[in-house]
């Protein structure tokens, strides 16, 4: 919980924001103006270079591109791994427990990106079983939901709705998949962590990324000059998945 509380701070937002504070500080309550003009440019600077798609992209992009994605035909299966019955296991990624909105918009857009490409693969691949993680409060059972809305049989949906990270998530399916291979869904820029913590525990997963965020464009977009709020999420989730494999790095979990 303390790590939840303190990476924020980390986060490119919060760290512009801190600057510009500091500097606006030293501007309006010192007499070191030169420092707070130089940390006021500092914020102004990053404020609009990782609000850039163009580079905030390039931050994000060798995160989202380490696993491509699977390409699984209707019924084939995934190349040398995938037998009938085979599992797939979504990662969930944070809902609201807003009781006056639909089940679906409860699930932020990263939840929703992996619980639709999961649907997905399961559609493509007869006889699999969706293993959907997340909780508490349980996120899996919100994302079985609007699994069971979107057509997917109960029968065929296995919940953890205790895990409450990404490593949890790891400990708590690995008594479900033993060593039998099994697909992996989640964001394209979380695939290096979530890979890493499975394989450690001795599991099979072959990646299946979605929800991917540092896309490349056809031609010039007005995008590619204009900092946007997109800009700056992505670099939010460059740092965050940079911080969450540097943390995992340090307790020797990968």
């Amino acid at each position: 919980m303390l790590v939840k509380i303190v990476s924020p701070l980390f986060f490119p937002v919060p760290v512009i924001c801190e600057i510009l504070a500091a500097g606006l500080a030293l501007l309006w309550f010192t007499r070191r103006q030169k420092a707070g003009k130089a940390l006021v440019t500092v914020g102004a600077a990053l404020l609009l270079l990782l609000g850039n798609h163009g580079i905030s992209g390039t931050l994000l992009r060798p995160l989202e591109e380490r696993y491509p994605p699977l390409t699984l035909p209707p019924g084939q299966g995934a190349p040398g791994a995938i037998e009938k019955g085979e599992r797939i296991v979504v990662l969930g990624g944070g809902y609201s427990t807003d009781p006056r909105v639909d089940t679906a918009s409860r699930l932020t857009e990263i939840t929703l990106a992996r619980l639709v490409g999961g649907i997905e693969l399961y559609r493509k691949m007869p006889g699999s079983k969706l293993i959907l993680s997340g909780g508490p409060p349980p996120l899996a059972e919100t994302m079985e939901k609007v699994a069971l809305n979107l057509g997917v049989p109960q029968q065929d949906i296995i919940l953890d709705t205790k895990s409450r990270n990404t490593r949890e998530e790891a400990f708590l399916i690995a008594p479900i998949v033993g060593e039998t291979p099994f697909l992996l869904v989640t964001s394209a820029s979380h695939m290096p962590r979530a890979m890493a913590l499975f394989r450690k525990l001795g599991m099979n997963p072959t990646a299946a990324p979605t929800d991917f965020l540092a896309q490349r464009t056809q031609g010039w977009t007005p995008d590619d000059i204009y900092p946007s709020y997109y800009g700056l999420y992505e670099a939010e989730r460059a740092v965050y998945e940079c911080l969450g494999i540097t943390w995992e790095k340090l307790n020797h979990e990968i």
